[in-house]
């Protein structure tokens, strides 16, 4: 039953990117250039997001267990450090250079626009060089598991 509502929740957060137009990198790119073509949408849609997921926690959290699991999962590492940071940065130069976050990346995939094809094989080279870098010692955030 698991997958079966892991897929409905990626399908709706999927058709989600599609309408707000999230899964075109011209639409977060005009967000980011506030000197030029500053687009404002993309802030009402992370707003929307926000009070929804705010919502969605409120509930959540009325009850003992999730509806799926027998507990909460949540994280361990409360601390920033330089992990935590470079990982950030890393992922807001590749948004902002790329126009894409993993999500809309994966739902403008079907449209085979060039910069897709480039920047999904290269995210999907990231995280498998991070993965491997992990397994070789490099530093890990605390409670991080694979």
């Amino acid at each position: 039953m698991r997958p079966l509502f892991g897929f409905l929740s990626g399908l709706v957060f999927g058709v989600g990117l599609v309408v707000s137009g999230m899964s075109n990198p011209a639409k977060v790119l005009n967000f980011l250039d506030i000197a030029g073509t500053w687009d404002p949408s993309l802030a009402f849609v992370m707003a929307g997001a926000a009070l929804t997921t705010y919502a969605g926690y409120r509930l959540a959290w009325r009850r003992s267990a999730p509806l799926l699991h027998v507990d909460f999962q949540l994280p361990t590492a409360r601390q920033i450090d330089a992990p935590l940071l470079t990982g950030a940065a890393i992922f807001g130069v590749g948004w902002g250079l790329g126009g894409f976050c993993p999500g809309p990346a994966w739902t403008a995939l079907p449209l085979m626009a060039p910069g897709t094809l480039v920047f999904l094989p290269a995210m999907l080279i990231g995280l498998w060089l991070g993965s491997h870098l992990r397994g070789a010692g490099f530093p890990t955030l605390k409670g991080a598991t694979r």
